[in-house]
This record gives C-alpha cells, sequence and structure tokens, in this order.
C-alpha cells in the first residue's frame, strides 16, 4: 500500500508518492486497498453492516440533507462512499489517460440505506473492483499524462495517475473507520 499519511501529513504531494508507478501497479495496488477491506469485514455479520456506531466526529459537508450531515455513519454507508470514490477517480483517470481533458466529476453512488447485508458490502468492494480493474484496461499503451487538472481549490495539479491514486487515497482514508465500525459492533 502507498504511504498516503506522508502525503496527508504534507511531507509529499501526491505527485511525488505517484512517480513511476505504471498501470500495472495501479492494478495491484486496487487489488490491495479491496483486500485490505474484505479482510477487515471477514467476521463480521448482517447485523454490523447497519450497526450504529459512535462517531463523535461525524461531519459530512456533503450530505443530501441536512439531518445527515452529523449522521455516524454505518459499514454499509462507509463501503458505498469509499468504493464511489475510488471508482469516480479511476473513470476520470482513464478518460485522462486517453487525451480527454477533465469536465467534471463523474459520480454514483449506492444508496447506503439500501445496503443492509454483509454480502452486499462483499458484492460492492467486488463489483467496484471489477470496475476499477476494467478502466485501467481502456488506458492506452502510452497513456497521457500530459493532461492535467485541479480538482479543488489548494489541491495539486493531478494526472491520469494522480487522478487514480487520490481515489485510492480517499479510499485508504476510510480504512480506519472500517476498523472501528467492526470494533464497536463486536463489542456490543
Amino acid at each position: 500500500m502507498l504511504d498516503f499519511k506522508s502525503v496527508r501529513e504534507k511531507k509529499l504531494t501526491l505527485a511525488q508518492l505517484a512517480e513511476g508507478l505504471t498501470k500495472d501497479d495501479l492494478r495491484q495496488l486496487t487489488y490491495e486497498i479491496v483486500d485490505t477491506t474484505q479482510n477487515l469485514i471477514r467476521n463480521c455479520v448482517d447485523a454490523d453492516v447497519t450497526f450504529p456506531a459512535i462517531d463523535p466526529n461525524a461531519n459530512d459537508t456533503f450530505a443530501g440533507k441536512e439531518e445527515d450531515k452529523n449522521l455516524s455513519w454505518t459499514l454499509g454507508h462507509v463501503i458505498v462512499h469509499m468504493t464511489a470514490s475510488s471508482e469516480e477517480s479511476a473513470f476520470l483517470a482513464a478518460e485522462m489517460a486517453r487525451g480527454v481533458p477533465n469536465h467534471g466529476r463523474s459520480r454514483w453512488e449506492v444508496a447506503w440505506e439500501s445496503v443492509t447485508t454483509l454480502q452486499q458490502c462483499r458484492d460492492r468492494l467486488e463489483e467496484s473492483r471489477r470496475m476499477r480493474l476494467a478502466m485501467l484496461e481502456v488506458w492506452p499503451d502510452a497513456p497521457n499524462l500530459e493532461i492535467t487538472y485541479t480538482p479543488y481549490p489548494g489541491a495539486s495539479e493531478m494526472n491520469a495517475i494522480t487522478r487514480f491514486i487520490g481515489g485510492l487515497s480517499h479510499e485508504e482514508s476510510h480504512v480506519a473507520q472500517v476498523a472501528d465500525i467492526v470494533r464497536q459492533a463486536h463489542k456490543k
């Protein structure tokens, strides 16, 4: 797994972390992050998926409904969110690698309220892995790494590789949250 902590602590930029990475590396990193999450939930049961974990830091400024802004996320909620983020990055990266300038977001997220079983979580992770790996397959043999964009104010410019690992970074930032929800659920 890449050391995204060094980027979060501003010791490295995402571009520096991405130096030398290839499409094969992105494929391997996708396997690692999905396998990590699958491993974290391996001993869970359906009740753990909707367990109301305690999260004093809950603050979703992008929540669709006002009442959801400080809602503690369930395991199902975290999994659909983290996979949607990585998928969006993979889709955008594929376009950039093919020479298409960034034209906005490409995000869709499964309704978290619909994810109530462990099998749905496992299936969502595997579906996401499949989609991300498929996006890497549409990259040309010589990907365009010259096209860049800045996704939000204060962010560094991203090319296809940094866009892809940006999604992995976001996903990895939720791994500790998954582990905490599982820990809380198993303590009950």
